[in-house]
């Protein structure tokens, strides 16, 4: 939410569309003043224990990250005890692009309904939930660690331990963030008693995992620990149900302080000394309407109604008068006002300074705490996985070294969750023989479905999830890209088929032979010619010059030309049937190509007026006919070759050595000429 960056930047354009970008010194970036800060902040000689050189580049950041925190807490910041470097080749790396058009935490409208997230979402607790939604977003590279998550998972399942430990993380509440207040100060009352309540729920949740042999729960056992003697503290300073803010008093428990405790007996026993005040005074004037009232502008008074004014005792002293009451003091009155209210007050000081003695003593467990804290909510996620594999029919991934996918029966998670019908599962083949599926098929008919779904159980099988899939193995990914869906940026001065063409050269770029790619109906946004020329050549300089596993979604029916001479692609189609009431897609992913839009048809069910449909229908048998006679009467042109200098000098290129832009500038050229 909030970019900080040097005053003396350069170029602003590198800070993008950053809703806050926050202009800071150009002293704080400066890497020696950085490197100092971040030493004395953590107490030690260098940053070597953290994984960074003196010239680490990261320093810097670091360095003006905390200057600023500090400025905006106006405070130390001690639960800030570990720095870590994060390397880009150890996640799935996918772009803004690509996150948005998956739906992985927010949807396409900007909600959080029918995404990934909100799916495998079930975990008890908030830093669970938050924990979760970083795995989404940075599915794991290593396999190692992998294999260490669904393993956890597997025995959660097998030991049925996912059915216990739920009950028993709900009782942690957010722990993290309880710590990041105790750590500023600013914790309330309430606060101390959900840590209380979550630090004795720890041995059951130890108990629990003491049962489980896999090595990584074995780990987050002994990350979890036990805070015995913090929580007896607990129990015995603070009530069972304290009052919302320290000011309000009574969030110390009796019997905690002794000094504390005659406090309260003395103000107590003054209270109970005014009772009898009042008492006696009714009895001795014979007032019946005689009363003790207490405001904080005058404190304490004896109140008399205006009717019974006159049997007031001559020495009582009139203080106040009121519509319908007189208001008067007596000196004994006043001495145990002094003593009620200087008592209280005393009290009250006492108990905010024994709760501020509360935060040292929990200080120096602060990093163990936090520990704890980070592998419950891992424990919380672990869990979660276990049990939507279970309720959701979900089944465990299989990892390779070898390049390639292959999925069998997977199902699209957030469609299957959301639809009441059934859900048709299909099969997914990529390896280095078969990179490319050239995807046809009707509108409606589930192309985009088949490309996503694919996409996501590549991602939860990397988060070490369990995946919507009979089975499922899959060899090393570095990347996801996808070019999907139609949109403009106008704010930026792009139109969509410009957002478009960014997306796409963007993936052109970075691609890799491990990444999986996803392109849905690119070209669309131009003239037919340009667009399907542009289709063709992104669709070839995949196939044969990035070799990524790619699945390409088209309507240009002549790009399945490309699989008779390129034998890594393939063509597939969603296939549908058509009757005189209508139109049934059939949502099953089969081998070869198809060459019928449904074009008409899924219009009419959008609703279209039946007039334009006619008119359409009338219009496509013209130029179908059209085109089939020019095909027909139009003889074939044989030029020789050097009557086309272009061709010439596209048979001496080398393909290995063509850039994208310069591929499609000839293309370009080319059809002109022709």
């Amino acid at each position: 939410s909030e970019l900080l960056y040097p005053e003396d930047i350069a170029s602003e354009t590198i800070l993008g569309n950053c809703p806050h970008p926050r202009r800071r010194p150009a002293w704080e970036f400066e890497a020696h003043t950085c490197f100092e800060h971040l030493t004395q902040h953590f107490q030690t000689r260098d940053l070597r224990c953290f994984g960074l050189q003196a010239d680490h580049l990261g320093i810097p950041a670091a360095g003006c990250l905390l200057q600023y925190l500090q400025l905006t807490q106006k405070a130390a910041l001690p639960h800030l005890q570990h720095l870590s470097v994060e390397h880009a080749d150890d996640f799935i790396l996918m772009d803004a692009a690509t996150q948005r058009n998956l739906e992985l935490t927010t949807n396409l409208q900007g909600g959080t309904h029918h995404t990934l997230a909100s799916v495998l979402d079930a975990t008890k607790t908030p830093m669970g939930s938050r924990l979760l939604k970083r795995w989404i977003h940075q599915p794991l590279t290593c396999q190692r660690r992998i294999h260490q998550r669904l393993d956890s998972v597997t025995e959660l399942l097998t030991s049925s331990g996912y059915q216990t430990l739920p009950a028993l993380l709900q009782q942690l509440g957010d722990m993290e963030r309880i710590l990041a207040r105790v750590a500023l100060r600013s914790a309330r009352p309430a606060d101390l008693t959900k840590l209380r309540q979550a630090l004795a729920t720890l041995p059951a949740i130890q108990a629990t995992l003491a049962t489980l042999n896999t090595p990584y729960l074995n780990e987050l056992a002994e990350q979890i620990g036990t805070f015995p003697e913090l929580h007896q503290r607990l129990v015995q300073a603070i009530v069972e149900q304290p009052p919302m803010l320290i000011r309000d008093g009574g969030v110390i428990q009796t019997g905690y302080h002794a000094e504390l405790d005659r406090l309260r007996r003395l103000s107590a026993g003054a209270t109970d000394e005014l009772a009898q005040i009042e008492a006696r005074e009714r009895e001795q004037t014979g007032i019946s309407t005689l009363k003790i009232k207490y405001s904080k502008i005058h404190g304490y008074a004896i109140e008399v109604s205006r009717g019974q004014a006159h049997l007031v005792p001559a020495h009582y002293q009139r203080r106040q008068t009121l519509k319908n009451n007189e208001r008067y003091s007596i000196d004994e009155l006043k001495v145990y006002e002094d003593q009620v209210l200087s008592s209280q007050s005393e009290a009250l000081k006492l108990e905010k300074q024994l709760w501020e003695a509360l935060f040292e003593h929990m200080l120096p467990s602060l990093g163990a705490m936090q520990m704890c804290a980070f592998a419950c909510a891992t424990l919380d996620v672990l869990t979660n996985f276990a049990e939507r594999a279970e309720q959701l029919n979900y089944q465990r991934p299989t990892l390779l070294e070898s390049p390639g996918i292959q999925i069998n029966d997977g199902r699209h998670p957030v469609i299957e969750h959301s639809t009441k019908q059934m859900f048709i599962a299909n099969d997914l083949q990529l390896h280095p023989e078969r990179q490319m599926l050239m995807i046809t098929g009707p509108n409606m008919g589930g192309k985009s479905t088949f490309m996503r779904q694919n996409a996501l159980i590549t991602i939860m099988a990397h988060m070490g999830c369990y995946v919507p899939a009979q089975e499922a193995t899959l060899g090393p990914i570095d990347r996801i890209f996808t070019r999907i869906g139609a949109g403009d940026d106008l704010a930026s001065g792009r139109s969509t088929f410009m957002v478009e063409m960014t997306e796409t050269a963007h993936i052109l770029h970075h691609a890799t032979p491990r990444s999986l790619v996803l392109i849905d109906e690119i070209g669309r946004g131009t003239s037919t010619f340009d667009g399907l020329s542009l289709a063709w050549a992104c669709a070839q300089y995949l196939a044969e010059q990035l070799k990524c596993m790619t699945l390409f979604a088209t309507h240009y029916f002549e790009l399945t030309q490309i699989a008779d001479q390129n034998s890594t692609v393939v063509n597939v189609h969603v296939n549908a049937l058509q009757h005189e009431a209508g139109i049934v897609f059939l949502h099953k992913v089969q081998d070869g190509a198809i060459h019928q839009s449904y074009g008409l048809q899924v219009a009419a069910l959008a609703g279209m007026p039946q007039a334009v449909i006619q008119l359409a229908q009338g219009k496509l048998a013209t130029l179908e006919h059209e085109h089939q006679t020019l095909v027909r009467e139009t003889p074939p042109v044989v030029t020789p070759i050097a009557a086309h200098p272009l061709l010439t000098q596209l048979a001496q290129l080398d393909l290995d050595d063509i850039s994208p832009k310069a591929a499609l500038n000839l293309l370009y050229q080319m059809k002109k000429s022709i």
